[in-house]
């Protein structure tokens, strides 16, 4: 349950999201400097709007992602995910040089269901025990991907590009570029439409079977929904990692794993996880702003090690 505090905390984070920034503007400016209104507006509101909705949905997608493969370690960094969605967007600028942001998400969101089905297809057919093994072959299966995406992008000149896909920033958010993150909300309604369906799924085909629910339908529309959450985050600010592992892990470990019960719950830390990133991404060297994916890469890899290290004892 989701208390006034925490309600409190993550209308703080909003807050000092809107007002930090290399441009100084104060609550009081915005209603006499229209010049710093327009700012605000065209910049510091899409992006902290931005920077809630990839939270909460990169950790939503992680929670399902790990009901769907039945493995804690599995998400979007560590299924080759986010490299699918890079591998999308470059094959669609490849095939049509100037393809609208829309298309780039829709190539982006096929080639992610196919990896994740892919993924979800390979682990179910093979007999590894030991849960940690099943990630690590998810970051191979990501780096053959890599591998391929940059050959291709090598081959057609546009290796600058690719690797800034991978690099998670908010910095270039603005009006008008950064509205694909709103398909993130209608695919957080189908998780809370089929949460329960999930969590049994979660359970394995037999028990679902044995329920009476389609298994693989809702295996395949758990994928849809990953893929379009992951699509959509990639197109408009970049890959950020880690987020979709460590967040349900931790809540998890605290509320258990009914994805309905706990929605809001990882919704709401998504959110604020990402906010508070970001705000330490643009003072660690203020004025200039470290990538946020390099942040929640590093405070993310920590996390990572530390659940891998408890998961053993």
């Amino acid at each position: 349950m989701i208390t006034g505090a925490a309600i409190g905390l993550l209308l703080l984070l909003i807050w000092i999201s809107l007002f930090t920034g290399i441009k100084d503007i104060s609550f009081a400016s915005l209603f006499s400097d229209k010049e710093q209104a327009l700012f605000f507006i065209i910049s510091r509101i899409p992006r902290t709007l931005a920077l809630l909705f990839v939270g909460a949905g990169l950790s939503l997608a992680g929670f399902v992602f790990q009901h769907l493969s039945q493995n804690k370690f599995v998400s979007p960094t560590t299924a080759g995910t986010l490299e699918a969605a890079k591998m999308g967007i470059l094959f669609s600028i490849i095939f049509i040089p100037e393809v609208p942001l829309m298309m780039k998400m829709s190539f982006a969101m096929l080639f992610t269901f196919l990896a994740s089905l892919l993924f979800i297809g390979f682990i179910s057919k093979v007999n590894i025990k030991n849960t940690i093994y099943i990630p690590l072959v998810g970051l191979m299966f990501g780096n053959i991907l890599s591998a391929i995406s940059t050959f291709f992008a090598y081959k057609h000149g546009i290796v600058q590009n690719t690797q800034e896909w991978m690099l998670g920033d908010f910095s270039s958010v603005l009006q008008g570029q950064y509205e694909t993150v709103f398909l993130i909300l209608p695919a957080v309604v189908l998780i809370y439409f089929y949460a329960d369906r999930i969590t049994i799924a979660g359970l394995g085909p037999s028990f679902a079977k044995n329920l009476g629910l389609p298994y693989y339908s809702i295996v395949y529309m758990g994928l849809f929904i990953i893929a379009l959450v992951v699509s959509s985050s990639v197109v408009t600010v970049g890959a950020i990692p880690f987020i979709g592992l460590i967040v349900p892990n931790l809540l998890s470990l605290i509320y258990g794993d009914n994805l309905r019960r706990t929605l809001p719950i990882i919704a709401y830390t998504g959110a604020s996880f990402l906010l508070f990133c970001d705000i330490l991404s643009r003072l660690l060297v203020y004025p200039f702003e470290v990538p946020i994916g390099m942040t929640v890469g590093i405070i993310g890899g920590i996390l990572f090690l530390v659940l891998i290290l408890r998961r053993k004892k």
